[in-house]
């Protein structure tokens, strides 16, 4: 089977809009928590989020939306963007450059996209109020193309002209990981050449808030303490928006094209906890069988994992199941491997969170780093036996693992290597 490397990224996010920002970012722990303005109404229980910074889209009509250098949208493409597409579609136009792609490499059969978002609410809502006051007749007619889930893969393959395979992946917070998964399946395969991976949200009123009537946000008006995965305080996560762009390719593309890759990706796993709409299983079930399917597939053993990067977004159930699955899976290694959540910087970014930390894991092997866990004063317990980082090491990994779950006990996994 032919062996699948990551050739590019790109990143527009909360902790920086450029491969170098982030990765100082994640070196110096810098997170990207804010007193969220539109969230300081008295009627609003929660304070912090984790926005994208230089963009402002916030107005209705996406021509009056301001979109920061160098990045460029034609008019006529403005029309049908989200704010998450617009967010995806500069961090595409980054990840084409890193990887050193021309347009031919780009569009053509062998190829393809998958990529993964929530959809705009607030463009969606604002459409079907439209509907409501004053007609399907007066309505802007890309509106829905502009608001389902669909909206980042409808606007990318149409606009970057996208010939191989493309589709949408909606399994809530692991549905960027499930694209990245199935994108290496292409590869692996035979299918596909190359594959972009695409991860994106909103970020704004309409994507977070909703979480807080499942108190799943934290309430804490701290920024520098609401995120704060695996400590005893912790009360729920910090929402965030933004895009992250992977381009996969195999290794014959990587040879063909002299390009040196960041990692390589050997293989992944996913499982389901079958247990609760919500809520992840007590005992980390599906996400320890997920892990268990990644490493086989990968064909490495807990031994050889340096570096986990943890989905734990800083609720109080989701750490704890999450370091029994890691116990579980690790056993006797677990007191070694070392173990960070980058959420305690980023924010949770939802169905972006898979894409977004793995390119994070991708930047740490190249870089030679692992990236710590912000914001832990007291450890949970619960952590007992795990290494929890607590400030980054400059010491380079050779393989780490990358989790993500989502509603409905979905668990993906991914397992990359440094190229040496």
């Amino acid at each position: 089977m032919p062996r699948v490397f990551i050739t590019g990224l790109g990143f527009i996010t909360s902790i920086g809009n450029d491969s170098a920002t982030v990765e100082t970012s994640l070196r110096e722990m810098r997170h990207g928590m804010v007193v969220y303005p539109p969230f300081q109404a008295d009627n609003i229980p929660i304070k912090v989020a984790a926005p994208v910074k230089q963009f402002q889209t916030e107005a209705e009509d996406p021509e009056d939306w301001v979109i920061p250098a160098p990045y460029s949208v034609k008019r006529e493409q403005l029309r049908s963007l989200s704010p998450n597409a617009l967010y995806a579609t500069c961090a595409f136009q980054q990840a084409i450059a890193d990887a050193k792609l021309t347009p031919a490499d780009v569009s053509n059969d062998d190829t393809g996209l998958y990529a993964a978002s929530a959809g705009s609410p607030r463009i969606l809502a604002a459409h079907i109020n439209r509907i409501r006051d004053v007609g399907v007749a007066k309505c802007p007619p890309l509106s829905i193309v502009a608001s389902i889930a669909g909206t980042v893969q409808f606007n990318l393959v149409a606009h970057f002209k996208i010939k191989g395979a493309s589709t949408g992946f909606s399994s809530a917070c692991a549905s960027s990981t499930h694209a990245l998964g199935f994108a290496f399946d292409e590869l692996a395969l035979g299918r596909q050449k190359r594959m972009f991976v695409v991860g994106a949200e909103d970020g704004n009123t309409e994507t977070i808030l909703p979480f807080a009537s499942m108190r799943a946000l934290s309430p804490n008006p701290d920024p520098e303490t609401a995120s704060r995965p695996f400590d005893t305080g912790r009360d729920g996560f910090v929402g965030t928006g933004g895009a992250t762009v992977i381009v996969l390719e195999t290794e014959d593309e990587v040879l063909r094209r002299g390009v040196t890759p960041y990692a390589e990706v050997l293989g992944w796993g996913q499982a389901s906890d079958g247990h609760n709409v919500a809520i992840s299983h007590p005992d980390g079930l599906g996400l320890a069988n997920a892990m268990r399917r990644a490493l086989a597939a990968a064909k490495v053993t807990p031994a050889e994992i340096d570096y986990i990067n943890a989905h734990a977004t800083s609720t109080p159930i989701g750490d704890a199941s999450e370091c029994k699955a890691l116990r579980t899976v690790f056993g006797e290694q677990a007191a070694r491997v070392a173990v960070s959540s980058t959420k305690a910087l980023t924010g949770h970014g939802l169905s972006l969170a898979g894409a977004m930390e793995t390119g994070f894991c991708a930047l740490a092997l190249r870089g030679g780093f692992m990236p710590g866990s912000a914001h832990i004063k007291q450890l949970d317990p619960v952590c007992a036996g795990l290494n929890i980082l607590r400030a980054t090491e400059n010491t380079a990994p050779r393989i780490v693992l990358n989790n993500s779950s989502g509603f409905g006990g979905a668990n993906v996994c991914v397992v990359l290597k440094a190229v040496t």
